[in-house]
């Protein structure tokens, strides 16, 4: 993709972060690859976008709805994108991009019907399961898992808010969400549906698969009429192109930090975005700019 520079005076949102005002190249176009219907990914990454093109006037922002994760991944290393948001555990090679920040973190969900058999994980097998969309995180996810415990099932690959009305119709036995809580998808079935605790799936994937997976509790106060949930978490992080200006991410950076407010209005789950936490990007290096606006604010 093409990306023909133009000057921008970046003025008193700079001064808020500490900084002097200075000229800033400013791509004409950003992409930023978000997620599929139905997750948090998507709602989240169109708040940002819509702030980020406030900040860059002259920059037409784009926020692109995507499978998620993996094929964010994809995108990010292509240049079919300049910033991307992705899961913590499928990004490989962590050398190869770079986080703007950690944003919040996504837990495995599994839902089934309120009367299913289904209690336990191993008691996925054989059944009727959706593993996200084609090039999710929640796919590499539970790929991971189902072979590592040495599961089969019969796993489809279908958008969040497909898989959420399959099981409400019956033609599917459960639904697998690696997403930001609460997610719409399981939103929709609250009260006629139960997540299935996986403690100890949670603390063996910790131990064989290190950084990525952190054994946590959904609270009973998620979702309305279904009960707290021990399963695990993955931090969620902003990447953006190594290439892509520092000036840039600076303000990218900018953005995320302070206009948090407005990012997470009704998404209580990155509501824990904050600058605190934004440089824990664990073995993915924080991108130049990011690094930048980190320093320049006093914690």
């Amino acid at each position: 993709m093409s990306l023909s520079r133009r000057t921008l005076l970046l003025g008193a949102g700079l001064a808020l972060a500490g900084c002097t005002p200075r000229k800033v190249e400013a791509p004409a176009e950003l992409v930023l690859a978000t997620g599929p219907e139905g997750a948090v990914f998507r709602e989240v990454g169109g708040a940002l976008a819509a702030a980020l093109a406030e900040q860059l006037p002259g920059t037409k922002v784009t926020a692109i709805p995507t499978a998620a994760s993996v094929e964010n991944l994809q995108l990010l290393r292509s240049g079919g994108a300049q910033l991307a948001l992705s899961s913590l555990d499928p990004i490989d090679d962590p050398q190869s991009v770079r986080a703007v920040g950690r944003l919040y973190d996504s837990f495995m969900q599994i839902a089934v019907p309120v009367a299913s058999p289904i209690t336990t994980f191993g008691d996925l097998a054989g059944k009727r399961i959706s593993l996200g969309p084609f090039g999710s995180g929640t796919e590499f996810t539970a790929k991971r898992m189902l072979e590592f415990f040495g599961l089969s099932a019969m796993d489809e690959r279908m958008a969040h808010s497909e898989a959420s009305r399959r099981v409400a119709n019956g033609s599917l036995d459960a639904l697998l969400a690696l997403t930001g809580i609460p997610t719409p998808a399981i939103t929709d079935l609250q009260g006629d549906v139960r997540l299935v605790d996986i403690p100890q799936e949670a603390i063996k994937l910790a131990d064989a698969f290190k950084g990525p997976y952190i054994p946590a509790t959904i609270p009973s106060t998620i979702y309305e009429d279904v009960a707290a949930n021990q399963t695990f978490a993955v931090p969620n992080l902003l990447l953006a192109r190594e290439s892509l200006s520092a000036d840039v991410v600076e303000v990218v950076a900018r953005t995320v930090f302070t206009e948090t407010a407005r990012i997470v209005e009704g998404h209580p789950e990155a509501s824990r975005i904050n600058v605190r936490t934004g440089i824990a990007t664990g073995l993915v290096p924080l991108h130049d700019g990011a690094k930048r606006w980190f320093r320049s604010v006093k914690r």
